[in-house]
């Protein structure tokens, strides 16, 4: 089982400078975007958790509190953590959404566009490519674009 922790108690402990290790799990544009001032990135695609546990020196009997967008990576990763014998790990409930809510200190980078967001703009820039170039070749005489326009009814 993963243990977790509000992102109002979690305010609390970053306060009293009592959190010693934050991972975020998150892509590295996603954590250049925004990240926790005391958050270190170590996306779950490649996440170690041995390698992990083993950098934390002296550190190993202290809460490993992990953190995502909005807690179900960080979810993730804390039961890769647990699968991995490492037990003392706890999930931050909301993650950075809910902790910037609360206001917990958060560091601003550039904002980037989404992955999603660029393929719908280059999908849309395709079409009206296509479009235009369909539209305009049309009138020159292209034999095979007229039949294709005749059997999709556009010209009349």
């Amino acid at each position: 089982m993963v243990s977790c922790i509000s992102a109002s108690e979690f305010k609390k402990l970053v306060q009293a400078g009592k959190i010693n290790d934050l991972i975020d799990v998150r892509t590295p544009m996603e954590f250049q975007e925004l990240h926790i001032d005391v958050a270190r990135n170590e996306p779950l695609d490649r996440l170690d958790a041995k390698a992990i546990q083993a950098a934390r020196n002296g550190a190993v009997d202290e809460p490993l509190y992990v953190i995502c967008r909005s807690g179900s990576r960080g979810r993730q990763a804390c039961e890769k953590f647990v699968a991995e014998g490492i037990a003392n790990v706890i999930n931050v409930e909301g993650g950075t959404i809910a902790c910037e809510a609360a206001g917990v200190s958060v560091v601003r980078g550039r904002k980037t566009i989404s992955l999603e967001r660029q393929v719908r703009i280059a999908a849309g820039l395709l079409v009206l490519v296509g479009s235009v170039l369909g539209f305009l070749c049309i009138p020159t005489g292209s034999a095979w674009l007229r039949l294709l326009a005749q059997d999709l009814h556009l010209l009349e």
